[in-house]
């Protein structure tokens, strides 16, 4: 298992095809810093051009928190003008992870709060543990959630639902957010990132060129009328039909044996 780390607070580590990528500041909960926030776009621009990546588990070091969103005590000490500057290193954390081209997968135990709860809110998939409490708190402290949250809080849940959430800033714990949809698996206590990790394994034996292929496809048709999605969905087909996985994925098929994905 190698391990690579980015700054001081961001952390990959390798577990063959899966990439996990560490939020590490435990000392803060894992709220965001600049610097953090620097790091992790740096993590996942790395890791989106990185071929041998077939899945990424975004899991965190702190034993009781996912990450508690923005460091407020940074902010304290910005100017507007600070803030105003910060503001493009901020997205770029979040946009890093909601662009990265392979499946991704949240490990979320503890408070996911605020830009935390956006953090897992930007992968494909959420994996939470029972002591999981999520939520989007930004009204309350005078802001509103600038990480996607008021675009992809909605895309899981629709717009009441997710108007309800934003408005009331309200925490939502592990059973109540299960059953609205805010994660998607629910596990015993302290095996959100065992999970997350097993459940990244078994995407990761698929096709890469057809993981990437379906993930664009998914994200591009989302929120368009059937016919458009149809045209999103037939580009994507083309774009893997004459790949070599294509071609790799049938000769094992009916040789009975398992695939060797060229990746290409």
């Amino acid at each position: 298992m190698g391990e690579e780390r980015f700054g001081e607070f961001v952390l990959v580590r390798r577990h063959g095809y899966v990439a996990e990528l560490v939020l590490d500041r435990p000392k803060a909960m894992n709220a965001v810093s600049t610097e953090m926030a620097r790091s992790l776009a740096g993590a996942c621009a790395a890791l989106a051009a990185d071929r041998d990546a077939r899945v990424v588990v975004l899991t965190s070091s702190h034993e009781r928190a996912f990450c508690v969103g923005a460091d407020l005590k940074e902010r304290n000490s910005f100017s507007d003008a600070d803030l105003l500057r910060q503001r493009p290193v901020a997205r770029g954390a979040y946009t890093g992870v909601l662009e990265l081209p392979m499946p991704t997968i949240a490990a979320v135990h503890g408070f996911a709060l605020g830009g935390g709860f956006e953090l897992a809110l930007s992968c494909d998939l959420i994996v939470a543990d029972r002591t999981a409490v999520v939520g989007l708190p930004e009204v309350s402290v005078g802001v509103i959630p600038g990480g996607g949250g008021t675009q992809l809080l909605p895309r899981r849940v629709g717009a009441a639902r997710a108007a309800e959430l934003i408005f009331s800033a309200r925490r939502v714990e592990a059973a109540e957010a299960a059953g609205l949809g805010l994660v998607d698996q629910l596990v015993d206590a302290g095996r959100d990132r065992e999970e997350a990790l097993a459940l990244a394994a078994r995407i990761a034996g698929n096709s890469p060129v057809g993981l990437r292929a379906a993930k664009r496809a998914l994200r591009l048709g989302h929120g368009l009328d059937l016919r458009a999605g149809l045209e999103v969905e037939d580009a994507a087909w083309r774009s893997v039909a004459f790949s070599g996985d294509r071609a790799e994925g049938v000769a094992a098929f009916n040789e009975k044996r398992e695939p060797q994905w060229p990746g290409e």
